[in-house]
């Protein structure tokens, strides 16, 4: 099969869109299928300016806007509108910053508490832990007998009853 040579034709539109046009020549018309024919006469769309930024639309925040008189009533009342908001929004920051100020100073009074808790809670285990082993101690000596004199030692106390 031979390629098809093409000839392309450019025209502007009335939106300033320029439009090439291919139309596929076939070197032998019976190689290519009808179909195949019309697939390669597609045209394209490319803008006519390339630095027109592909034909989108710029977002309200790009646009230029008519700049009113700065004397005029709508130019003050954009302004003062303005301030306000601005006046507002720093009113809503710094209460956001004294809200946030307050909770930090409320979680380190919280943290002092209970760091002054974890400190007597300690003392107490160490004390509860030095009579547990004293008693302990004690027990143990209780238990066992004196060595040198079998007889003395204490009889177990078996003083439970059997009435099962």
């Amino acid at each position: 099969m031979s390629r098809p040579s093409q000839a392309k034709l450019t025209t502007v539109d009335h939106n300033g869109v320029s439009v090439i046009q291919s139309q596929a020549h076939a070197t032998s018309s019976s190689s290519l299928p009808a179909g195949v024919a019309r697939l390669q006469q597609v045209p394209q769309l490319i803008p006519a300016n390339p630095s027109a930024g592909g034909g989108k639309a710029l977002p309200p925040s790009k646009m230029k806007k008519p700049h009113a008189d700065k004397d005029s009533e709508e130019y003050r009342q954009r302004r003062e509108r303005n301030n306000l908001a601005v006046k507002k929004s720093r009113m809503r920051s710094k209460q956001k910053a004294m809200d946030t100020q307050q909770r930090v100073n409320e979680l380190k009074e919280e943290n002092e508490r209970l760091e002054a808790k974890i400190k007597l809670l300690s003392k107490e285990l160490s004390v509860l832990k030095d009579l547990f082993l004293e008693h302990a101690h004690n027990l143990a000596d209780n238990v066992q007998p004196p060595t040198g004199t079998e007889g003395s030692s204490p009889a177990p106390n078996n003083t439970s009853t059997n009435g099962q």
